[in-house]
């Protein structure tokens, strides 16, 4: 019997991340949730998984922290590497770019690029000695098109957007893909508070998408069916950026 893969999910304890995670341990990968601090989200994403027969390993540390990655990630990569790896992990501060501070910018930047950066070095280093592997970074339409209060979230985007391209050339030849996924406006805590009367009719399909359709995308990008498909990105935004 062949071991069972895994995939570990970053910033897995609601939205997007924790819908992604219920789907894969649905398609019967082990989960290694990550998350930073909110411990009853990701313990209720646990135990769904957990609910419907899957296997979930909670690992909470801030991927922008090195010495925190590093604590809770290498012991583990000594003795297993994941199949699939999703960048997830990300955060808005938004305002205008003349009133910025250089921490609301680099917050943003650390969390998304910074995260990227410290996870998947040493998880790409295993990937690399099995010759196989999965990695899916979670983009947004805010990288592709821009959005006005949104520089450092959008240049973080486009930045994971770029690292995408550039990844999935230089590891290719080791049958490890690299994609990219990029939702619109999606239900989740990010969106509560827009205004959607006036976003709406600038989406073709008329309504905000759900975490289970950006899931899906990436339970595609996971599975064989996927296996000639790296260095794209796909969006998920009902029409809203072409």
């Amino acid at each position: 019997m062949d071991k069972q893969r895994i995939a570990l999910v970053t910033g897995g304890s609601k939205g997007i991340g924790a819908a992604i995670a219920l789907t894969l341990a649905r398609d019967g990968l082990e989960i290694w949730l990550n998350y930073r601090s909110d411990h009853e989200g990701a313990a209720k994403v646990s135990a769904a998984i957990e609910q419907g027969g899957g296997k979930c390993r909670l690992l909470p540390f801030d991927v922008s922290n090195p010495a925190d990655v590093e604590q809770h990630l290498q012991p583990l990569l000594e003795n297993e590497t994941p199949y699939a790896l999703i960048n997830n992990a990300g955060f808005t501060r938004d305002v205008i770019l003349a009133w910025m501070t250089q921490e609301e910018w680099t917050d943003v930047l650390s969390v998304t690029l910074g995260g990227f950066f410290l996870v998947t070095k040493p998880v790409i280093n295993n990937m690399l000695r099995k010759k196989e592997g999965r990695i899916i970074n979670i983009a947004s339409t805010s990288g592709q098109s821009g959005m006005a209060g949104q520089t450092n979230y959008s240049a973080a985007k486009a930045g994971l957007i770029g690292v995408t391209k550039a990844l999935a050339v230089e590891v290719g030849k080791r049958n490890i893909l690299v994609n990219a996924v990029s939702p619109g406006f999606i239900e989740t805590e990010m969106v509560k508070d827009l205004p959607r009367e006036k976003i709406l009719p600038l989406i073709p399909l008329g309504r905000f998408g759900t975490p289970l359709e950006v899931a899906g995308v990436v339970s595609f990008l996971c599975s064989d069916k996927a296996s000639y498909i790296t260095g794209q990105v796909i969006s998920v935004n009902g029409g809203t950026y072409r």
